[in-house]
């Protein structure tokens, strides 16, 4: 019940991640993301751990295909779990398990890789590839543009309610981590598209306000100097 991809801009070495779900709040327990690192989505009866774990072995010195497959052969119930991986050389990887709902679907790019379930047809993680590798922008630009081309092909075989977006640059912590966490209307993709323009002009700035804040610009609201 999730479509989903993993990507680096090959030009920053940036990380993103981004996420869409039938299911509440998809983005807190599927997308994860390190500087330097890697980013994982893990999802289809989600088993949160696999993130973190992912991102450890890669940190390590693992490939993103040493990692997945290492989690492959230690964890258990991991027929029930879709894992996707990039790491900090573009690399790829995806693991598919037996038992992942309904229809089941995965496609790789250059430095890219999306997969679903219970998808409303095989080729919606394909689509999702297509759309990331023709857009054009931020990293971020590109990942709202794969999750737009993932929905237009069908997205899930129901209507989406939550969405999320993750992306880390050169920072310990995320620089953007924008949620939907629950839209009646089922339209989180497009609410998380509206979080990225307002989010986008003032990403930097809200880094220099971590490192330097007597650096920082105005926070434009009543009574800021």
């Amino acid at each position: 019940m999730t479509f989903s991809l993993v990507a680096r801009c090959a030009e920053t070495g940036m990380f993103g991640v981004a996420v869409s779900s039938s299911s509440p709040a998809v983005a807190a327990r599927c997308a994860y993301a390190r500087a330097g690192v890697g980013a994982v989505a893990s999802q289809n009866v989600t088993d949160p751990t696999l993130g973190p774990a992912c991102l450890d072995l890669m940190q390590a010195g693992a490939s993103a295909r040493e990692a997945v497959a290492e989690l492959v052969s230690q964890r258990d119930y991991m027929a029930f779990r879709q894992l996707l991986a990039v790491d900090a050389r573009g690399v790829v990887a995806i693991h598919s398990g037996a038992k992942a709902l309904g229809v089941v679907g995965e496609a790789t790019g250059a430095g890219v890789v999306s997969a679903g379930n219970l998808l409303a047809a095989p080729g919606v993680p394909a689509a999702v590839v297509a759309g990331f590798e023709a857009a054009t922008g931020h990293l971020g630009d590109r990942l709202v543009a794969a999750m737009q081309a993932g929905l237009a092909a069908g997205g899930e075989a129901g209507p989406v309610h939550s969405a999320g977006m993750m992306l880390v640059d050169k920072v310990a912590w995320p620089v953007a981590e924008l949620r939907c966490d629950w839209d009646d209307a089922g339209a989180p993709i497009a609410a998380m598209a509206r979080a990225w323009d307002v989010y986008k002009p003032q990403l930097e700035d809200y880094v220099t306000r971590a490192l330097d804040p007597s650096e920082a610009p105005s926070y434009g609201v009543p009574g800021d100097a």
